[in-house]
């Protein structure tokens, strides 16, 4: 990826759409008039990345998160902090149109998982939006965003099940500081994706739902002696430590060590801290306990030599677009 599509993320001072009503302005306008070629060739790309389950991550990280998981059926969206217009080119080039996504599913309220809801269903408005209603009343009581968001919204709770295409997924309550928050138990012809992101420790129910997944996607954030010896101030660094923040490389990495089974094949570490981790550290911690208990580790490349391995474990690119994962 350039370094141009890199800025889409960069930006911190982004306003929500405030102006009332669902007309585009004419900067919604210029964004989206794209060339007749390039609609062409969204249009001939269809699903045919999609072989089986897919999945790829459009960014991960405190400056926006989302990742796209979908089946030759079509698709939903985790998460809608990373810009509309980089979410949708992405995807583009992998075979994914926009009304192959069908819905949103958000884990909670803060800005960096939120901030582009409101501009993909408005500009997507068969695309609908998944979340508990104390999520929706966080996110319009903490940002500057268009109260006609709610026009969107499929209302969810925790441990109920829902279903969208062909995927059933539950909720779970996760430990973290915003107004309501959320992993996600995917299932898909007896395939388990689990999302379990923003968390300061793992509680009984989100291990309980963990435990299960066959691809896992979880939070491995800092490591305790970067994050402890590093520049935050001692609040920050509090703040991520404590039981509403952050999780730990060593905490995630034992939980998963310790909740192995045979039918687990993806380890996606997600939301590392750009100043308290980084991506080799990360892994090495999830594959050194792993290891430990006798299971090999690939490092997700595919590659031969990797793929015949018991475990695939990769971390989720900060600011870029993961490869694209065939998961089964």
């Amino acid at each position: 990826m350039g370094t141009n599509d890199k800025k889409y993320q960069r930006v911190t001072n982004i306003s929500f759409d405030v102006d009332g009503d669902d007309t585009p302005t004419a900067l919604d306008v210029a964004r989206h008039n794209y060339s007749d070629l390039k609609r062409e060739q969204r249009l001939q790309a269809g699903l045919s990345a999609s072989k089986g389950l897919c999945f790829m991550s459009l960014g991960s990280g405190s400056s926006g998160n989302c990742a796209y998981l979908g089946t030759p059926t079509g698709g939903i969206l985790i998460d809608a902090g990373v810009d509309h217009e980089l979410v949708m080119d992405t995807l583009a080039r992998n075979g994914i149109l926009p009304q192959h996504i069908k819905g949103i599913i958000l884990t909670h309220d803060h800005q960096d998982h939120v901030r582009y809801a409101y501009r993909i269903v408005r500009s997507n408005r068969h695309i609908r939006l998944y979340c508990t209603p104390k999520l929706m009343n966080g996110m319009l009581r903490k940002h500057n965003v268009s109260s006609r968001i709610k026009d969107y919204q499929e209302r969810i709770w925790p441990e109920i099940p829902f279903r969208i295409m062909d995927f059933e997924i539950t909720a779970f309550t996760t430990s973290h500081d915003g107004s309501d928050n959320m992993g996600f138990m995917i299932e898909w012809e007896g395939e388990r994706f689990v999302v379990a992101t923003d968390m300061g420790l793992i509680t009984d129910r989100a291990a309980y739902y963990m435990a299960m997944a066959n691809h896992l996607m979880i939070e491995s954030n800092y490591d305790l002696t970067m994050l402890n010896t590093g520049r935050y101030p001692e609040m920050l660094k509090d703040r991520v430590r404590g039981p509403q923040g952050h999780l730990d490389n060593a905490v995630a990495a034992q939980f998963v060590a310790s909740h192995y089974h045979e039918g687990l094949k993806h380890v996606l570490l997600c939301h590392l801290s750009n100043d308290n981790n980084r991506p080799e550290v990360a892994c090495a911690a999830m594959r050194q306990a792993l290891e430990a208990r006798g299971v090999t580790v690939g490092d997700g490349s595919n590659a031969v030599g990797q793929r015949e391995c018991d475990v695939q474990v990769y971390a989720l690119p900060r600011f870029d677009p993961s490869p694209w994962f065939v998961l089964a």
